[in-house]
């Protein structure tokens, strides 16, 4: 375990290989799972302001349930998640090419909001929860990202380096520059 405040990191982080390979698995992390992806209320109030931006990108199938339920739904532990169309994809994803990808972050490509998706989306597959007043940052291991770890061997991208955008929207430039110097 690495211990830089405000987080308790895993040490997968340096030690796990992984590139996502969308081509391979074709976006199954939006696609598979009995939950959205977590999401918080900041995010729930960005969605709220920016839904016209992003559901030019969604499916009519996401639509209707943003439309049903809104911008988000509650996990079996009543925690926030994004909602799912007939507890499947997520309700934010459209496909390309048989892939499955996020409007929300289409809608940031296109400069039609000022955020790129969901922090715990950006993350995957490192998920945070709360031990005490620390984050504690764990490596999700689940079968459909295996693709992305022979990637990541083959490419020899450490999670860490996979990862270092959304590590550094989450904790900043300064936290990821130290965790650069306690892993490498």
């Amino acid at each position: 375990m690495i211990s830089l405040p405000p987080a308790l990191i895993t040490d997968y982080l340096k030690e796990v290989l992984f590139c996502c390979d969308m081509q391979s698995c074709k976006g199954a992390c939006c696609v598979e799972g009995d939950a959205g992806a977590p999401i918080t209320e900041e995010e729930i109030s960005l969605l709220d302001d920016y839904l016209d931006e992003i559901i030019p990108f969604m499916t009519p199938e996401g639509v209707a349930e943003v439309e049903r339920l809104g911008v988000f739904d509650y996990d079996a532990e009543g925690k926030y998640v994004t909602p799912l169309i007939e507890g499947m994809e997520c309700a934010y994803i459209y496909f390309n090419e048989g892939i499955a990808r996020c409007a929300i972050e289409k809608a940031f490509q296109e400069k039609k909001i000022p955020f790129p998706k969901p922090l715990s989306c950006h993350l995957y597959p490192l998920r945070i929860s709360q031990m005490g007043k620390e984050d504690a940052v764990n490596y999700h291991k689940w079968y459909i990202c295996d693709k992305a770890l022979e990637k990541g061997h083959r490419e020899k991208i450490p999670l860490y380096l996979f990862l270092q955008e959304a590590l550094t929207r989450k904790y900043g430039r300064s936290w990821y520059n130290k965790l650069l110097k306690l892993i490498t």
